[in-house]
């Protein structure tokens, strides 16, 4: 009897898990329709044609970044429901200095953009996993893993450096940050997210998968519509030809896309191909341009702002940029 309620219950969970993947497809394909045919046709009706390139930026942003938030959310379930916590007290030094730089070379291993990095990193925090190792995280998997520095060389043909140079400035950027807050960082700035609660349900296996992937997704879905929505309203209210007067100095170039690339919200799998095209900037600046952008966007604030906090998101973001561009300075001046 025993055996038959645990061969249904796995049946039963096992078709709420399909029922979670096909509406999450459906919502997916309806986010699609809605932008690529409603928001056009609204906006041509309404004869407003700032709308229909806000909406057009806004979706663009929106739909590449759910797959990958996605994938985030499915790894930060799987890691909560079936990873014990002993796994990673023994995978990290227990030394948070030397835990840090571990973390960040270990983002090399998942293949998502930034919007994959707050929801596995949260799982990590409710695993036990230091914050700042778990931080170090964070900023390292979405800038060093193997399909952004494939798509790198990609997009610099022949400059082997360019990729060099993105890999040594993202790696070292993360790694500091990580002893930034071990260092500085206070308990009071940072929300931790409940290991057990915040919609998970305790202990692990099937159920408590679909439970965390269930609010993990919708929770973070939320924060990057509103993201998305941010950058779009920036590409439409800043005039291009103001982004022009830039170009002639090397130092103003590489603030200003460190500063686009934190409103433009480019995926990291595609931001060097962006970058190539700024062809009128310095290899520093747009070396800065992939550097920051996977780590510091509105996408990504509204993200942690969600999950740590606003106190939180506020100042680490601000820390990180600072560290990310005085990385590509560097890192630029030494390989570019």
């Amino acid at each position: 009897m025993e055996n038959q309620r645990t061969v249904a219950d796995g049946i039963r969970l096992g078709l709420r898990a399909l029922v979670y993947t096909v509406l999450g497809g459906a919502a997916l394909i309806a986010i699609v329709t809605v932008g690529s045919v409603l928001g056009p046709l609204l906006a041509l009706d309404l004869y407003t044609p700032p709308v229909a390139a806000w909406w057009t930026v806004f979706t663009a942003i929106a739909v590449q970044g759910v797959p990958f938030l996605l994938l985030g959310t499915v790894v930060s379930a799987a890691i909560g429901a079936f990873v014990p916590e002993r796994f990673f007290t023994r995978l990290l030094p227990r030394r948070t200095a030397l835990a840090v730089p571990v973390a960040g070379a270990a983002g090399v291993v998942l293949p998502g953009c930034e919007c994959a990095s707050v929801p596995v990193a949260s799982s990590l925090m409710r695993r036990g996993v230091a914050p700042a190792a778990a931080l170090a995280f964070l900023l390292s998997a979405p800038a060093i893993n193997p399909v952004v520095l494939v798509a790198t060389s990609i997009a610099f043909p022949g400059q082997p450096e360019m990729v060099l140079g993105r890999l040594v400035a993202s790696l070292a950027t993360a790694v500091v940050m990580g002893w930034l807050w071990a260092r500085f960082g206070r308990e009071e700035w940072l929300r931790p997210p409940k290991r057990n609660g915040g919609g998970h349900t305790p202990g692990g296996g099937p159920r408590a998968f679909v439970s965390g992937l269930q609010y993990d997704f919708l929770h973070a879905g939320g924060f990057l519509v509103l993201g998305a929505a941010a950058a779009a309203t920036f590409n439409i209210v800043v005039p291009r030809s103001l982004l022009e007067v830039f170009t002639g100095s090397a130092w103003l170039s590489v603030l200003l896309l460190a500063v686009l690339a934190v409103v433009l919200c480019v995926c990291s799998e595609a931001d060097a191909f962006v970058a190539a095209s700024l062809s009128g900037f310095s290899p520093t600046a747009r070396l800065a341009f992939m550097v920051v952008g996977p780590m510091v966007d509105l996408k990504l604030i509204a993200l942690q702002t969600g999950t740590f906090g606003r106190a939180f998101a506020l100042r680490f973001s601000s820390a990180t940029w600072l560290v990310a561009v005085a990385s590509s300075v560097l890192v630029g001046w030494w390989l570019l």
